[in-house]
């Protein structure tokens, strides 16, 4: 039996062309009106809070890369966050290195990290595979807990910032807030390029038709391994900043607890799409910044919220925006 395959008109050539711009446009939009609110930001809100916000805003986008985008569900991403953390913490302290470099050994401790964790646990599939990176990354928590390197339970504390390129003083919160709005929005648009590169197109293959894509002959176990170690790279760059934010790596940031709050902003912005991570940092952190007299009940808010989108919104905030504007435009 013949099967006749209709060949795409130059009408749906350019339906499909006009969309890709279109969509292209809508995106830099956004990006346009993120920078606007991350340069007007400080004028009204506490800087340390902002700042707080783009570190983990950066952190859910590099998981959201791995998950939204490779379909590798992690439950050790703390790992990589709170490692990045203490090694950004021991460079500028012990080594007394400036931000630049500290930072940047943060990211190659990291990347290192999710080369080595990323190796040994990619072959494995679903649930096995989110419970081998969770045993990892209990692993690297035992160790920041033990280990005289990291302080044990006090963590590192009083961590300075230095000069940047021994030009800036940052030990300004104010000064140091251009600093951290840099990184994160580097951060967007490498995570973007990545995402819209032959690249991203053959992750978005695998996470659809992992078994297709094998037979067009891509390495799909390489391309998983790869996104695993870029992801983990971004998680490393946003601990490191969050570090020096703060002045302290401390027990918290490896704990499980914070690959749990990485996969709820996830959720919650909107998995697989660009912007939704970023969304869903902000609810979570002004969640632990505004409701923070309430104590553990905060915890409990948190849930109530994650069940409210797995119920109602499950494409999350974003992905339920941008349905209803396609319906209004």
């Amino acid at each position: 039996m013949s099967h006749h395959i209709e060949p795409t008109t130059p009408t749906q050539l350019q339906g499909k062309t006009g969309g890709r711009r279109r969509t292209a446009r809508h995106h830099m939009f956004v990006f346009a009106l993120i920078a606007a609110l991350v340069v007007i930001a400080p004028q009204f809100l506490y800087p340390v809070f902002v700042m707080k916000f783009l570190c983990f805003a950066l952190f859910a986008m590099a998981f959201n890369l791995m998950l939204g985008f490779g379909g590798l569900l992690s439950f050790g991403h703390a790992a990589f966050f709170g490692g990045a953390a203490y090694a950004t913490g021991h460079a500028a302290k012990v080594w007394g290195w400036p931000p630049e470099l500290a930072i940047g050994f943060a990211v190659l401790v990291a990347a290192v990290m999710g080369a080595v964790f990323g190796f040994l646990a990619i072959k494995s599939r679903g649930i096995y595979f989110a419970m081998i990176t969770l045993a990892f990354a209990q692993m690297v928590y035992f160790y920041a807990l033990q280990s005289p390197i990291t302080g044990g339970e006090d963590g590192l504390q009083s961590i300075p910032r230095n000069s940047l390129f021994g030009l800036v003083d940052l030990s300004s919160d104010r000064v140091f807030y251009w600093l951290v709005a840099a990184i994160f929005m580097a951060g967007i648009f490498f995570v973007y390029r990545v995402i819209h590169s032959p690249f991203g197109e053959v992750l978005k293959g695998i996470r659809e038709n992992e078994q297709r894509m094998i037979s067009l002959g891509y390495q799909v176990q390489r391309y998983k391994l790869v996104t695993f170690i870029i992801s983990a790279a971004l998680s490393g760059l946003a601990g490191g900043t969050k570090a020096l934010v703060f002045h302290l790596a401390s027990l918290v940031d490896v704990h499980w607890t914070m690959s749990g709050e990485v996969v709820l902003m996830t959720l919650i912005g909107g998995l697989g799409s660009i912007f939704g991570p970023i969304v869903g940092a902000g609810v979570v952190v002004a969640m632990q910044n505004y409701l923070a007299d309430l104590g553990s009940l905060v915890l409990i808010i948190q849930g109530m919220v994650f069940i409210v989108c797995v119920l109602v919104f499950r494409e999350g905030i974003v992905g339920v925006l941008a349905k209803w504007l396609k319906t209004r435009l």
